[in-house]
């Protein structure tokens, strides 16, 4: 298991071993190319490391989260048109391509380690496909697109069938302009049963996806989204609440937030919503609406800068009203750590990787148990 182990892992250079396997899987099934992006780098270096970890998963026993992962691995991949065939050739192009790359080594132990580790993928991902009865996805309408910011996209739709989803969930999207190019938005309102959605989305330098739909959506474009991932969750018997949301982080919070106002009565929840600018806060008219019918909710505006730059003349004004907390500037970790470690909150972190990450340590280092503390995977 150790040898398959490190033949797959990328920083050992398993490029040429991974890549020989798609090239075969194609060969041999040419359906199978069509459900891939034409660049398949990005697709090949996940392949390899989701490999490297399954190993030592199984190298260290532990085999109920690798059986877990791999059946939501299985229900998810359906949205891309994977048949039952299409996970014989893999097994069949996965088996040939290892034994060839580890002639060298090959035994009746390796045999049988290569063989235990296919037949699990294949079989856990395909039987969790084929028990599945749910639609793989739905199709929505964009009816409006506005742009309070730059960089920053609010995107309306109406689904053909209501959505299901937890507030502070989030699921993957294709958008017309990339197909086949799946991303994870976080709805930012509650489940809603005529089928309305709306996603906050922020255009990342170099992120394709993201700049195609702040720079080219428009009402009547065509979305197809699939089922729910993600556990970020209020527990309303389990104390007060901090929530900390960088720019568009604010989405999957904003919709927990507008969940509990259906609740008599919450536990208190301070947001820190932050961004680069003043005029990049984009939604705290908003946040002011909530809070202003509901004691519960505080709101702190915060911005890395003072003053706006000059394009922030084309955008509408996002003063905070009257109501809110004044807003402070700096970063968003050294504004809330500066309050103390917040113990005694559940604490919500939303927002770009590297502000979670400094957040999640700064807090930490004030003495927050590190349970306390709750985020979606950063890859995302």
């Amino acid at each position: 298991m150790r040898i398959l182990r490190d033949a797959v892992d990328p920083d050992r250079g398993s490029e040429t071993l991974i890549r020989d396997i798609y090239t075969r899987w194609f060969g041999a099934d040419l359906s199978a190319r069509d459900l891939f992006p034409p660049d398949m780098a990005k697709q090949r270096t996940v392949f390899g490391h989701a490999l490297c970890w399954l190993c030592d998963e199984l190298i260290a026993q532990r085999a109920e989260e690798p059986v877990s992962f791999l059946a939501q691995l299985g229900r998810d991949h359906r949205k891309y048109g994977v048949t039952q065939q299409h996970y014989a050739t893999l097994q069949d192009a996965l088996l040939v391509t290892l034994r060839a790359h580890l002639a060298d080594k090959w035994d009746r132990r390796l045999n049988e380690a290569v063989n235990d580790v296919v037949e699990l993928v294949v079989g856990v991902m395909s039987g969790a496909a084929d028990a599945e009865t749910s639609p793989p996805f739905c199709d929505g309408t964009v009816l409006e697109h506005l742009r309070p910011t730059r960089d920053v996209s609010i995107i309306r739709l109406k689904m053909d069938h209501p959505l299901h989803y937890l507030p502070g969930q989030y699921v993957p999207v294709q958008v017309p302009q990339w197909p086949r190019r799946w991303r994870y938005l976080s709805p930012s309102i509650p489940a809603d049963p005529a089928g309305y959605v709306e996603f906050h989305v922020r255009s990342v330098p170099g992120g394709m996806v993201s700049t195609a739909i702040v720079g080219e959506a428009r009402p009547g474009d065509r979305w197809r989204l699939s089922n729910p991932h993600g556990a970020m969750h209020i527990d309303r018997d389990d104390g007060d609440v901090l929530m900390v949301a960088g720019s568009t982080g604010l989405a999957p919070l904003r919709a927990l937030i507008m969940d509990l106002t259906k609740f008599g009565e919450n536990p208190r929840v301070h947001l820190f919503f932050g961004a680069r600018y003043p005029c990049e806060l984009y939604d705290l008219r908003t946040l002011w609406e909530i809070a202003s019918t509901n004691p519960w909710l505080s709101v702190t505006p915060v911005s890395e800068h003072r003053t706006d730059p000059p394009w922030a003349a084309d955008f509408p004004e996002v003063t905070p009203p009257r109501g809110l907390h004044v807003r402070q500037t700096g970063t968003l970790t050294d504004i809330v750590t500066r309050y103390g470690s917040w113990s005694d909150r559940q604490i919500l972190l939303c927002g770009r990787p590297a502000m979670v990450q400094a957040t999640k340590a700064a807090l930490i280092a004030k003495g927050t148990p590190a349970e306390r503390i709750r985020h979606d995977p950063l890859a995302n």
